[in-house]
């Protein structure tokens, strides 16, 4: 076989030349500064004042419940922040003459359905004369009166006669089934509830704090039944009674209060709301088991300075708190 001969040129190869690398730069980077990632320091947020003011003022409360000899249940709401403060809300209290208050929006649901009128007029007679509180067991038979006179007679002067009247127009049963209506749960009226004998009866009418001051919260909002049946009885609430007791007992000048008392088989009540240049607010307090009304009384009296102190501020008892008519309400 035939040796093939390289081409002479490529007896060595020779590789091209490459020019020389010019040296390369040395860049820094500057990386950009990183934001820190770790929590932001919390504001600081100052308390505020009215809580504190709050706390102390329900704490007084709660010492005076629990050195109170009897039973006590008291629920407090302040009507513009909303802050709530309760002790033992949920027990039952014979309800007294705070059932006068249900009954009274009970008339205006019937009122509202046109079944009956505040210018109706009916008259006094034996069978629905009742003895105890108020003046109209001493009118003669005949006497007139329309609805809204015996509303105002049954909540100012907690007047059974007055009461026995409506009564008798709405029926006890058309009452009862109104409760729910209202959020009532607890509270319950019955005939033998609405004697005023001293003794205990078969069938109590038993209420709550927390469920009276929600009745006297939603008339104060414009909600029980509608906006004016709501004001008409808030008229007739703040109506003054004979003399100023319990919660009403001392008020401030320049404040209102729209109130019910209660006072019956050991019971004595008193649900409110204050209208106050310094915010408005509602309170029930329920006591039971006295040993005597009168220390009762002075309970419930106590306790409404003591609010009075939180809304009028320290000038409350500076000046001595106010000075006002003598009056007394059932």
């Amino acid at each position: 076989m035939a040796e093939i001969a390289a081409p002479a040129s490529l007896g060595k190869a020779s590789l091209p030349s490459v020019p020389a690398a010019e040296p390369f730069a040395t860049a820094v980077l500057v990386a950009p500064a990183t934001p820190s990632i770790g929590p932001a320091p919390s504001p600081v947020i100052a308390p505020d004042p009215r809580v504190a003011q709050w706390e102390t003022m329900t704490g007084e409360l709660a010492k005076m419940a629990e050195r109170y000899p009897g039973r006590v249940s008291i629920y407090m709401k302040d009507l513009k922040s909303g802050r709530t403060w309760m002790h033992h809300p949920d027990d039952l209290f014979p309800a007294a003459s705070l059932i006068k208050v249900p009954v009274m929006i009970a008339a205006f649901y019937k009122i509202r359905d046109g079944q009956l009128a505040l210018d109706e007029r009916m008259a006094i007679s034996r069978h629905n004369r009742v003895g105890g509180s108020g003046s109209l067991k001493w009118r003669p038979d005949g006497t007139r009166l329309t609805v809204r006179e015996l509303l105002v007679h049954m909540i100012n002067e907690s007047d059974n006669t007055a009461t026995k009247m409506v009564l008798d127009r709405l029926g006890i049963g058309y009452v009862q089934q109104q409760f729910p209506r209202m959020g009532l749960l607890y509270t319950g009226i019955y005939e033998e509830g609405m004697s005023i004998k001293g003794g205990r009866v078969m069938h109590e009418n038993y209420t709550t704090a927390r469920e009276m001051t929600a009745l006297m919260d939603k008339i104060y909002m414009g909600q029980a039944v509608d906006k004016v049946s709501s004001e008409v009885m808030l008229e007739i609430l703040k109506k003054p009674k004979a003399v100023a007791s319990r919660l009403a007992k001392g008020m401030p000048v320049g404040w209102e209060i729209a109130h019910k008392t209660g006072l019956l088989r050991q019971a004595c009540h008193d649900s409110a709301v204050f209208l106050t240049p310094h915010g408005d607010y509602v309170i029930t307090v329920l006591t039971g088991q006295n040993r005597s009304y009168s220390t009762a009384k002075d309970f419930i009296t106590k306790v409404a300075k003591v609010t009075f102190k939180h809304y009028a501020g320290p000038q409350y008892y500076a000046k001595g708190g106010t000075r006002r008519k003598a009056r007394a309400a059932r």
